[in-house]
């Protein structure tokens, strides 16, 4: 769920799963979701006595009572922040997704900078599928939806999105959330998943689930959260983190097992798709507060390698996005500063060398990614972070 600060994400996500995403106290405190937020919803179709078909993830509401109700499947969303200092975590849960919904809210003039800048960083990171909402549409009169609906035609014609579905929505009185959820049926099918393959996660969250005056005997290790991209895990597997820790030596990785699974409810063995949580042998201390963000997770010997060098194919966008003023986007400088978005990791690479597209730069923090994968490249404009283009690793 992307789109700019404040257009109705955390609510629209709590219309289709019944959680309210803002868990941390500073984002209750400011009103905006700062870290990645995420809710699993069941959908069901419902088929009543007369013929009529409704989808929902509400199947216990009175007027379903009469009908047939059809599970159809579990659906994860990843609600990300909206703010433009924040770009680089919106970036790490489009890294984790399989398809994506750009929310833009009628009652404020589209494009917004974010969501200017949000459609540009979901064309990077390669989506093929894409439902637009039009949000608080509750707060507008009809004139306004209908000029809203115009802009947003307007500001998406020649973009990946310029076919895809716009559903009008109103969050807080549950108007056509269920014609979301037939458009989310209809056009993100599951895909299809890699078992064969070793077992690999990047890492979205890390976190200590004990609560203060935990007795040791009772204290339960490290908990990661994310989604499997490929391969299966079982509680009692052997596992690797990379890049790892920081020692004397440079980076180390970090060995582990599994001592829980959750996905919803308790599981034995995980594949890919959802979001899923590995409880681990791990000293929660070393997983608190996020402090393995970024880090990718698998079976010992099989990950990719550990880079704290990089040489990339850039490709970059004609405009800097989000910006307040349209500026160009000027080319690649050695020693400029920029921010690299690789999976769910965010560093800074300052360029060595760059011929032509091809760039190499050395890296503030490693990465664990493999030779073809996509990064996202920021660079500071009029103070802040903004997205250029992107990078193929070679």
């Amino acid at each position: 769920m992307v789109g700019h600060v404040d257009h109705g994400k955390t609510t629209l996500t709590q219309a289709l799963t019944g959680k309210w995403t803002d868990q941390h106290s500073e984002e209750l405190k400011r009103g905006i979701s700062i870290k990645l937020g995420y809710a699993d919803a069941d959908f069901y179709r419902v088929t009543m006595k007369k013929g009529e078909v409704h989808y929902t993830s509400e199947p216990d509401k009175k007027e379903y009572k009469d009908g047939k109700l059809e599970y159809l499947r579990t659906v994860s969303f990843v609600d990300a922040p909206g703010h433009e200092t924040l770009m680089a975590v919106m970036l790490s849960g489009a890294a984790i997704m399989d398809a994506a919904i750009l929310i833009i809210a009628a009652n404020e003039e589209c494009p917004q900078p974010q969501t200017r800048e949000h459609l540009s960083a979901l064309e990077i990171m390669g989506f093929d599928n894409f439902i637009v909402v039009q949000s608080k549409i509750d707060v507008c009169s009809k004139e306004r939806t209908l000029e809203s609906y115009k802009e947003i035609k307007e500001f998406l014609k020649g973009s990946l999105l310029e076919d895809a579905p716009i559903i009008p929505v109103s969050a807080h009185h549950n108007r056509n959330v269920d014609l979301l959820i037939e458009a989310i049926e209809e056009i993100f099918p599951t895909p299809k998943k890699d078992l064969k393959n070793d077992f690999q996660m990047n890492i979205a969250r890390s976190f200590d689930i004990n609560k203060p005056g935990t007795l040791p005997k009772n204290i339960k290790g490290g908990v990661l959260g994310g989604t499997i991209s490929r391969g299966q895990v079982k509680i009692g597997d052997k596992l690797e983190i990379r890049p790892g820790r920081t020692t004397k030596k440079g980076m180390e990785p970090i060995t582990t097992e599994v001592e829980s699974l959750h996905s919803g409810i308790a599981r034995k063995n995980l594949g890919p798709g959802g979001l899923v949580a590995i409880g681990t042998s791990l000293d929660p201390a070393t997983t608190k507060s996020d402090s393995l963000l970024g880090n990718v997770i698998g079976k010992p010997e099989s990950l990719p390698p550990v880079w704290d060098q990089l040489k990339i194919e850039t490709e970059l966008l004609d405009r800097v996005v989000g910006t307040k003023n349209i500026q160009d986007v000027e080319e690649l400088k050695t020693k400029e500063p920029l921010v690299i978005t690789v999976g769910t990791r965010t560093s800074v690479g300052v360029p060595i060398t760059v011929k032509d597209n091809i760039v190499e730069m050395k890296l503030s923090i490693p990465v664990c990614a493999p030779v073809g994968q996509r990064i996202a490249l920021s660079r500071q404009v009029d103070g802040k972070w903004h997205l250029i283009g992107y990078g193929i690793i070679n």
